[in-house]
């Protein structure tokens, strides 16, 4: 690739491509190459001017050399990067908005009034026409008063007014619209696949691959508590399916073989093999678009009311019109009123306010699904924490592993990673993660695995029964034993780490040691939150009394409780609902979810299983629990804004409504200060609340 440096300091080029125009595909499959490169820290395209900003550390020449071998055709991009970057959406309303600039107001200069009257009497048609519509449904809404505004400007001959009320109206439809599809697209790339290997059924065993390449006629395994990768169709086994991410419904559904399955879907309970039938990822982020934009749950509370409060008031602006018409028998000053609505900035700006909310948070890494979820953040007076993977680091690390049986410390430190490795849980990442570190790779060797959600995971290795997990599972559920000559020794294991027993054949093989280090920031955290208006922090673990005790007296929690299981959790959140609390759930395990589910707003941390980020309302990718607190400031300032938003709308346009009665201001002013502030106010709402909160 040919370039200029236009500009450089140490560690940042900004660069020129030499070339025609850059199309907004060469310009993401440029973006995606340099952000993909270990030495680059950050990269911005800017297709119009075909520029390059490119934030690196190291040597300077070995990103010279990275852009001269630079080539388009020979960068292989992911579909779903190019499908959905965003790029071309941006660059088509940018060019709609500045056409319609330039063709309103470059059109009163060059094209003769009498044919612009023409013109514009054409365009107030299509306004009136929806506002005839309107009327057809028995409903009167904002499209009657928009035709009527029009209608009588147009009717009176007031063709200057009537140009600016649809300019005003048009533009505030493309800001709409654009913001909408922006924020609904940035959602959905959030929330599409991002799985990188899956288990591929060969003649005799699974193998872990990479899901790239997977092709159509395959059969994948997928186990309990994993997301389903491909659309498929199921060709053995049985199991539970939550289709939450598609159709907004969180009630499993039962799939066996012959049934179809989607991607993104979660097996909640079973195991099934699945033929896959597509392996693109485009589809997914299709629906999800769909399922978004068709979804109730992305409107607020506060959104909805301002919606109908806008339809509500049109029958209200009509009849103070026909009002101020009858008692001063002026027709300027009764158009004065209806040139004046609030019912359009209403409609306008909280939607928008949502929306720009929803992409800010985006950009903290921060995923929402829905402007419901950020007002039950901003009411929430509680907030539920699970301990392992939350609180606590998502990458805990076996420090020890103590043997108690005729196996060595490897050879149990194996066989474990090979039972762990099927099932999602930051514990199970730690023993997988050392077994690798170890080199100590092995073959599937064990009959079918069955995962005790909360307990621990039983299976068959040469017809000898294996179990991993708790104290409780394997000792008490299982019957296991420990051998009277190694009874000192296990009562001496260290306190201050997490313990994962593997026994064979009931008796006691292992116990490995696991650190599960808390986050620096999570007493911060809790500190900061209860600063932002939390009154109540509690933390839920399924750990031992000591362990639990131990973290909840450094984090600073008001309640824990330990040794809890799956419905323990969602009983207590439902608990805290009924008292009259708003609660927050926040986990990162597949025995999270029906709490998360439970919750007024479940929060999954991106890093643990594939079930609590895909029923979960919100999920962090952020690793630092005080995106919690970012995510809390987001919610209240944009509760704060629609307030605002409320407030300023009432307060101009009824000052408007005031000086055209009085005869101060004529309809054409009222018409363009109503409409400004309108877009005033609509553009406010798409500003960063964060960053305009620290400006004030």
């Amino acid at each position: 690739m040919k370039f200029i440096i236009k500009h450089e300091i140490e560690g940042r080029l900004r660069i020129h491509v030499v070339q025609g125009i850059m199309t907004c595909e060469q310009a993401d499959i440029l973006c995606w190459f340099l952000v993909q490169q270990e030495n680059i820290t950050d990269a911005k395209v800017y297709e119009r001017t075909a520029d390059a900003v490119i934030r690196y550390t190291g040597s300077r020449e070995e990103i010279i050399v990275l852009l001269q071998g630079f080539c388009y055709e020979k960068t292989e991009v992911p579909e779903n990067v190019l499908a959905g970057s965003g790029r071309e959406l941006n660059s088509s309303y940018r060019e709609k908005l500045i056409m319609k600039t330039l063709l309103h107001y470059g059109g009163k200069l060059i094209v003769p009034y009498p044919i612009r009257k023409v013109w514009m009497t054409f365009k107030a048609m299509r306004y009136i026409w929806k506002g005839v519509r309107c009327l057809a449904k028995r409903k009167i809404e904002v499209p009657v008063l928009d035709a009527t505004a029009i209608g009588v400007s147009v009717f009176r001959g007031d063709f200057e007014t009537a140009g600016s009320v649809m300019f005003l109206l048009g533009i505030g439809e493309l800001l709409e619209e654009w913001t909408h599809k922006k924020s609904v697209g940035d959602l959905a790339r959030s929330m599409s696949l991002n799985v990188k290997k899956v288990w591929l059924k060969t003649d005799e065993s699974e193998v872990l691959v990479h899901s790239s390449s997977i092709r159509p006629g395959d059969i994948v395994v997928v186990h309990m508590g994993n997301v389903i990768p491909f659309d498929g169709e199921v060709y053995a086994g049985e199991g539970m399916v939550n289709q939450a991410s598609l159709t907004g419904e969180s009630i499993p559904v039962r799939r066996e073989k012959g049934k179809i399955v989607y991607a993104g879907t979660v097996l909640e309970e079973g195991e099934l093999e699945i033929v896959v039938k597509a392996v693109s990822g485009s589809t997914r982020f299709e629906k999800i678009v769909t399922m978004i934009e068709d979804s109730e749950k992305l409107k607020s509370s506060l959104e909805s009311k301002a919606e109908h409060l806008a339809d509500q008031l049109v029958p209200y602006t009509l009849l103070g019109t026909g009002i101020v018409g009858l008692v001063t028998r002026n027709a300027t000053k009764a158009l004065s009123v209806l040139m004046v609505d609030f019912s359009c900035a209403l409609k306008l700006a909280m939607p928008i306010t949502v929306l720009s909310a929803i992409r800010e948070a985006g950009q903290h890494g921060i995923t929402v699904k829905g402007g419901k979820y950020l007002e039950a953040v901003a009411e929430a007076d509680t907030i539920v924490f699970d301990k392992t993977g939350t609180l606590t680091k998502a990458k805990p690390t076996v420090v020890q592993v103590e043997v108690f049986g005729d196996y060595p410390a490897d050879e149990a430190l194996r066989i474990a990673a090979c039972l762990e490795e099927h099932f999602p849980h930051s514990m199970a990442k730690a023993v997988v993660d050392a077994a690798k570190k170890k080199k100590l790779y092995h073959e599937e060797m064990h009959s079918k695995v069955e995962y005790i959600v909360a307990h621990g995971i039983s299976s068959y290795i040469d017809e000898r029964k294996v179990v991993i997990g708790s104290s409780h599972f394997v000792f008490e559920d299982e019957g296991c034993t420990i051998r009277p000559e190694c009874r000192e020794r296990f009562d001496a294991l260290p306190a201050e780490y997490s313990h994962l027993y593997l026994a064979i054949d009931g008796k006691l093989t292992a116990v490995i040691c696991i650190e599960d280090p808390l986050r620096e920031e999570a007493s911060d955290m809790v500190r900061m939150l209860k600063k932002e208006g939390i009154s109540k922090v509690v933390m839920m673990t399924g750990d031992s009394e000591r362990t639990a005790a131990s973290i909840a007296k450094r984090v600073g929690v008001d309640e824990y409780y330990s040794e809890v299981l799956p419905e323990d959790k969602a009983a207590f959140v439902e608990k805290e609902k009924s008292a009259g609390r708003k609660v927050i759930m926040i986990g990162d395990g597949i025995n999270d979810s029906p709490a998360l589910s439970a919750a007024d707003a479940g929060i999954a941390i991106s890093d643990g299983a594939e079930i609590a980020r895909e029923i979960a309302d919100i999920t962090i990718a952020a690793d630092d629990l005080r995106e919690v607190v970012t995510l809390k400031k987001l919610s209240d300032l944009m509760m704060r804004r629609i307030r605002k938003n409320y407030r300023g709308i009432v307060g101009i346009n009824s000052g408007l409504i005031g000086l055209g009665v009085a005869g101060v201001i004529q309809p054409t002013t009222s018409a363009l200060f109503h409409n400004t502030s309108t877009l005033a106010i609509s553009l406010r709402s798409m500003k960063n609340l964060l960053s305009e909160e620290k400006a004030e």
